[in-house]
């Protein structure tokens, strides 16, 4: 039988490959944003259903943002923020080489 690798172990071997890793890093903002807003909505003690209503969208919207499948517009981003009762902010930083 085959030995179960742990996440790390995974992450690890995938991110050898450089395809994999540049991919990764292009993606990088669009998740960090997603987490975000999970983690702040778990914090909320919400469901998807009660930020989509705070945020005057759908609950599928909110569904899908954070699964990774809906490429947000800033307006939206910005009333999901405030459903949380957060501001959005968005910064230019110098790229790490």
């Amino acid at each position: 039988m085959a030995e179960l690798r742990n996440w790390k172990q995974a992450q690890a071997e995938l991110m050898a490959d450089p395809a994999v890793s540049a991919e990764y890093e292009a993606l990088r903002p669009q998740y960090e944003v997603i987490s975000q807003i999970i983690e702040a909505r778990i914090d909320l003690g919400i469901t998807q259903a009660e930020l989509a209503r705070r945020s005057g969208t759908q609950q599928s919207n909110i569904s899908r943002l954070e699964g990774g499948d809906y490429n947000p517009s800033l307006d939206f981003l910005s009333r999901v923020a405030r459903g949380l009762g957060m501001e959005l902010h968005i910064e230019l930083r110098p790229a790490q080489r």
